[in-house]
């Protein structure tokens, strides 16, 4: 087909037609022909319909009928076996098939035909311009005859008006003469014709022609022109030019009209009046509205081009409205306040102030915008808090009267059309616009610089303290509508609705917040009704429940944020507290403990009373969920009132039917049966909340429901699919905590969360996941531990602290099975052990399909396990773990022909180097020194020799120079003869501390102890508490302070401690394992003050002996409390030690005051610094700090007070800030934590650092630290 017929040149003509009709819209605007031309050569690219014109499908189609077989043709030879060589690749493969398409004679004849045809159909459609014309104008008076007989059209704001059908330049001679016939002194006939003609023309170049200022001055003039046709059609005029022309050019129109719609407001000619009413179908009343609507419209979409032109056309727009909206009668006119002013029009178009909203949206708008209020139009703000404070009398009134707000309607339960609003609707529209403005100002600092303001009928000036509190008040006398009234409007414009969704913002922008809520005036006003409740006052509130959601919802926001949970703990001025007027805790915990135990009768039988307690419980769980919100509600028992509730509804839950096949779903019966359950949960999972904390952790087991807390997690988190970051630190930090506890820890295994976690694991590291196509084979992992298991390793480092690892493994056999197979998936803990760390069997190696990876999984969970001594113990007693590692670094070796073979280095001979050192070396961070486990560059990449049975090579132990004599000081002397001959016992004590801390900020390398002899005869002990004694004896060696046998001497210490320690020890029946005997670990302090005594034993049992009857005792000797008689029962029985629901509880509330990045980084990582401190404290920071300066610690805790243990922890975190921030970054806080020492950190260089901590808190600690003898403390 190259030749067209005459059918054809009518069909493309027809086409081209619709096409240059489709497009008008990106034409019409162009400035000149040659961009008209450049948009329509663009047209692919700009517009989304371009290939469903039927004018693109036709040449589509006539092209593939033309050069469709050329192209096959080209495109088989391309792919042909003999030219594969020469065309290789898709993109050269398309080029080349172009390339000799464009080169064929079917192209070339092509193009001839395609170029005569539409030359003879361009110059067909050129010379039918003048008959399109004339055509155009008949369609245009049978469009004005319509309109005239169809009342109402209000398309003018439309880009697609009927002026926009055809197109044509003029001059500026033509246009310079239709400004003249424009002109009102002309006839009415003359006026109209040029208005036809002028809306026919480009609106750029009217808008660009030197006689704009004139004719602009006539359209404003002619607006006003009592024929609605003629006035109608100069705001089509507008609207095309405000969607068709650049901003810029705009801004002349939109204050033209705004400036007209001024006028007209000002002049005697308009009446309206607010008591009157608004009829909409009124044609003067609609004219105004399609005037109003037509700018509200432009307001809303200028906001997004003024950024890119200069300042002063944005501003020019922003004074032309604010001048218009601030219309308003002369003040002496007797109808002043009934005025009916422009306010009232552009707030029933746009009653939340959207326009507004956009305008202070970017700061470069909002800067002007606040400006111009402050300087100019602030009676617009005074207007809008006057509107609210009038309508809020008026419910005011209302409620105290006990009735309904029937005289101002404020919704219509039906969706029938409305024509005609009376005067108090046109004031609650109004009311709603200012508020939604109001709302928006205050959220930035210049908007709320403006207050306060003067309003006239008020002697004293609106804060902005004030305005706020009115909001509040607003949500209290806000009218209540039926359900059915609510669902039938998509938005509710209710007075409650509005200043939640107002207050729900502040909560959400700090700086705003901490203005207009964080003070105690608004706090009042939200507790008002909480107060009043308490107090058995009467309540004037319109719908109690609601409020009380209401309030509960906004409680619990300011409760999110740190700031917003300092005011309610201390109120908004700590310094001007006043005493007698107790903080918003209190008030809200009293409050929600009294719903409770339903003891607020105006609440009882109330349908919501439920969610009203579950709201206020939620606020309580955003404060006792940190350690500084507990503290302030541990006195008032919630937890036990929760616990209650929780067994309560537990009983009705079990009384719940089975559901009988058949039953109504929907019956009263199953309804109330859901809601019992879904307030069980309610509960379960406000206690669960507890356990953020440690010492929440401790409160949550005295209420009984741990097991069910536990339960109630993991299912709901096996019912998420997905949870939110936010959900998932939440949920780390909860199993982190719980980790520490035994209880918690037999809970979890219990719930089937272990067995399930454990199955997860096992997927990523040996199965990949189900749900992913294989498409190509997956990449070698570059790191360790591949990203995919990286989470699930944290996850498993979190979990196994020591005591969860001894209520696992401990007399738990390894299973070593003759044959393993690839389907067998672990289910806990032993057997993740036993397949991926112990690999002591061929079936173990064949078993695995990713055995190298799997196992340097295992291998790198062994070494941070055994970073905590009791749990190295446990696992070499138990498993004989070096053994097992030694064994497999003798088999990996090279075969050689005489004498042993060379180590083979991979990554497991490496890995299991380094594990090897670090369990069978003692030392801080100078005492040891710990081999690589990454390979250098160069022809050594691993210096470090490896071995495979014991003495561990000398490389590996740091040089402990011998501490030389030295002369004791003046001061050392004091300090002596203090000890030895002490005076008045509280003068005594202050003198001895001062001494001390002399001694440790001048001579801290005095504290260490000479060096003696002993020969005791050895006794037999646990093999945990031997191989301890093995270490410490080892340790000791290293350090030059134990000679021979004293082996025996700290074996003969060790049971006597055991002896006596157990004389004071209760009798408890538990099923938890490390309360079954003994203490569960190696007493670790008791060997650290053996090394202190260089290894005499009988120094050590007496000063043991005396140390016990210390306070500090309880917190630094981990055994000494261990099932003690000097606590609670309901302590013993948890298995928790003081050190964790008080030190460690200490340790984090002082975190998050002194080092918050810190503390946001343990967040941030799901993990606990309780856990890590328990850890460090356990083990008297064995591993972590050199002797010296465990000396220093130990002494310290002695001599300056046990709540020196807590500002310890803290210094060390401080020491460690950098990089706790740079690891959790790189996700591996937890890692680093547990493995890492405490390099350069010292103990007198945080000293005074200390003693300020002692200043603010040590009140507080040591009041808390002596209440462990105390029930639920």
């Amino acid at each position: 087909m190259s030749q067209f017929t005459n059918e054809d040149e009518a069909l493309l003509q027809s086409m081209l037609r619709q096409l240059l009709q489709s497009v008008k819209e990106k034409i019409t605007g162009a400035p000149s022909v040659e961009c008209a031309e450049e948009i329509l050569l663009h047209l692919e690219e700009t517009d989304e319909n371009f290939h469903n014109y039927e004018f693109v499908k036709y040449l589509r189609q006539y092209i593939n009928n033309t050069l469709g077989s050329v192209i096959e043709e080209e495109s088989e030879k391309c792919t042909s076996t003999r030219n594969q060589s020469e065309v290789s690749g898709y993109d050269t493969l398309v080029q080349h098939v172009t390339k000799k398409t464009r080169e064929s004679k079917q192209y070339r004849e092509m193009m001839h035909a395609l170029k005569n045809v539409m030359t003879v159909v361009v110059e067909s459609l050129v010379n039918k311009f003048e008959e399109d014309q004339m055509c155009k104008k008949e369609l245009d008076s049978e469009t004005k005859k319509k309109s005239q007989s169809y009342y109402g059209t209000d398309n003018y704001s439309d880009s697609d008006s009927s002026f926009n059908q055809s197109y044509t330049f003029m001059s500026q001679e033509k246009l310079q003469l239709l400004v003249e016939k424009l002109d009102p002194i002309q006839p009415k006939e003359v006026r109209q014709e040029a208005l036809q003609t002028l809306c026919l023309a480009p609106p750029s170049d009217v808008l660009n022609s030197e006689c704009w200022p004139n004719l602009r001055k006539h359209l404003t003039m002619s607006l006003s022109d009592p024929d609605e046709i003629f006035s109608e059609k100069i705001l089509r005029f507008y609207a095309k030019t405000f969607s068709s022309s650049p901003f810029n050019m705009t801004r002349e129109v939109y204050t033209s009209l705004a400036q007209h719609l001024e006028f007209y407001f000002l002049s005697g000619e308009y009446s309206l009046r607010i008591s009157s009413g608004l009829d909409v179908s009124n044609a003067d009343v609609t004219r105004i509205l399609k005037k109003v609507r037509l700018l509200n419209e432009y307001q809303k979409e200028a906001p997004s081009s003024w950024i890119r032109y200069p300042e002063k056309y944005m501003e020019e727009i922003v004074e032309s409205t604010l001048s218009l909206l601030s219309v308003k009668h002369d003040p002496n006119h007797p109808a002043s306040s009934d005025f009916l002013s422009p306010i009232y029009f552009l707030a029933l178009l746009d009653i939340k102030a959207v326009w507004f909203k956009k305008w202070t949206h970017a700061h470069y708008s909002r800067t002007v915008i606040l400006r111009l209020l402050e300087k100019k139009y602030k009676s617009l703000i005074n207007a809008a808090v006057q509107q609210c404070l009038d309508y809020f009398e008026f419910c005011k009134a209302a409620v105290c009267k006990t009735s309904r707000v029937d005289d101002f309607p404020q919704q219509h339960s039906n969706n029938e059309q409305k024509f005609f609003y009376t005067g108090s609707e046109l004031q609650y529209i109004y009311f709603v616009h200012s508020l939604c403005l109001l709302g928006r100002l205050l959220i930035y600092k210049q908007g709320r610089n403006l207050f306060p303001v003067q309003l006239k009928n008020k002697k004293d000036c609106v804060s902005l303290t004030d305005l706020l509190v009115l909001f509040t008040q607003l949500i209290y006398y806000s009218p209540s509508y039926s359900k059915e009234a609510l669902a039938a409007h998509t938005e509710n414009y209710s007075p409650a609705s509005l200043v939640m969704e107002i207050l729900q913002v502040f909560c959400d922008q700090t700086g705003c917040a901490t203005d207009c809520l964080y003070t105690d005036v608004v706090m009042d006003a939200l507790l008002d009704p909480l107060q009043s409740l308490l107090n058995g006052t009467e309540v004037f509130i319109n719908c109690l429940e609601t409020t009380l959601i209401d309030i509960a919802d906004i409680l619990a926001r300011i409760a999110a944020a740190e700031d917003g949970l300092s005011v309610l703990l201390y109120g908004g001025n700590k310094n001007s507290a006043k005493e007698n007027s107790p903080t918003a805790v209190h008030i809200i915990v009293q409050f929600t403990k009294k719903l409770l135990h339903d003891d607020i009768s105006l609440l009882s039988g109330s349908e919501l009373l439920q969610v009203i307690k579950g709201a206020f419980i939620f606020v309580c769980r955003q404060m006792y969920r940190t350690c500084e919100g507990l503290q302030m509600l541990i006195p008032y028992g919630l937890h036990e009132s929760i616990g209650e509730a929780w067994k309560k509804a537990s009983l009705l839950s079990e009384r719940v039917p089975t559901p009988v096949t058949g039953a109504d779903s929907t019956s009263s019966i199953s309804l109330d049966s859901k809601n019992v359950v879904l307030w069980e949960e309610t509960l379960l999972d406000a206690l669960l909340n507890f356990s953020a904390t440690p010492k929440g952790l401790f409160l949550l087991h005295s209420t009984g429901a741990m097991s069910d807390c536990v339960s109630f997690m993991f299912n709901s988190l096996s019912k998420k699919h997905q949870a939110n970051e936010h959900e998932e630190f939440d949920n780390g930090v909860i199993v982190a905590q719980m980790a520490t506890t035994p209880t918690a820890v037999v809970a979890l295994q219990s719930s089937g969360f272990i067995k399930t976690f454990i199955a997860k694991l096992w997927a990523l590291l040996e199965c990949g996941k189900d749900d992913v196509r294989i498409t190509q084979p997956k990449s070698t992992p570059v790191d360790p531990i591949d990203q995919s298991c990286q989470k699930s390793f944290l996850c498993l480092i979190n979990l196994l602290t020591y005591p969860a690892v001894f209520e696992l493994l401990s007399k738990q056999d390894i299973p070593n099975k003759p044959m393993y197979s690839h389907r067998e998936v672990p289910t806990d803990i032993i057997n993740i052990i036993d397949r991926i760390i112990i690999l002591n069997s061929e079936a173990k190696i064949h078993s695995l399909f990713n055995y190298e990876q799997s196992h340097v999984f295992g291998l790198r969970l062994l070494n941070v396990l055994c970073c905590e001594l009791n749990t190295l113990l446990l696992l070499e007693t138990q498993y004989k773990v070096s053994q097992v590692l030694l064994t497999a670094q003798e088999e990996n070796v090279t075969e050689a022909l005489e004498g042993p073979g060379d180590f083979i280095v991979d990554s497991l001979s490496v890995e299991r180097n380094h594990v090897l050192v670090r369990i069978n070396l003692i030392g801080g961070p100078q005492e040891r020194i710990l081999p690589s486990r990454a390979l250098d560059k160069g022809s050594d990449p691993y210096p470090w020799p490896m071995f495979s049975s014991f003495p561990l090579p000398k490389c590996y132990l740091a040089e402990v120079p011998r501490k030389a004599d030295f002369k004791q000081d003046k001061v050392l002397d004091k300090l002596m003869s203090i000890l030895q001959s002490p005076g008045g016992q509280s003068e005594w004590a202050e003198i001895c501390r001062r001494q001390f801390c002399k001694i440790m900020k001048t001579r801290p390398d005095t504290i260490s102890g000479p060096t003696t002899d002993a020969d005791v005869k050895k006794e037999n002990l646990s093999s945990v508490q031997q191989l301890g004694i093995e270490m410490t004896v080892r340790y000791g060696k290293h350090l030059n302070l134990l000679k021979e046998h004293a082996e025996n001497e700290l074996c003969f210490v060790l049971m006597n401690c055991e002896q006596f320690l157990k004389q004071q020890q209760r009798a408890v029946v538990s099923s938890l394992r490390c309360l079954q005997g003994h203490y569960p670990g190696y007493d670790w302090f008791a060997s650290s003050v053996f090394l202190i005594m260089s290894g005499d034993g009988e120094k050590t049992l007496t000063f043991l002996q005396q140390f016990s009857h210390l306070l500090v005792s309880a917190f630094l000797w981990i055994p000494r409390l261990h099932m003690s008689v000097h606590l609670p029962v309901v302590t013993v029985e948890s298995g928790i030690h003081p050190v964790y629901f008080c030190s460690a509880h200490y340790i984090e509330m002082l975190l998050k005051a002194e080092l918050p990045l810190v503390f946001s980084a343990f967040h941030m990582s799901g993990f606990t610094p309780s856990q890590i401190c328990l850890q460090w404290i356990t083990q008297c920071f064995w591993n972590y700090m050199d002797w010296s300066e465990i000396c220093h610690y130990i002494a310290t805790c002695i001599f300056l007070g046990p709540d020196y243990q807590v500002y310890m922890c803290i210094s060390v975190f401080r020491h460690l800030q950098q990089d706790i921030l740079k690891h959790t970054e790189a996700q591996d806080l937890q890692v680093f934590l547990k493995e890492e020492a405490l390099h350069g950190f010292r103990v007198t260089d945080y000293l005074e650092y200390m003693e300020s901590l002692e200043l603010i808190y040590r009140p507080m600690l040591l009041k808390d630290m002596r209440n462990i003898r105390v029930q639920n403390t």
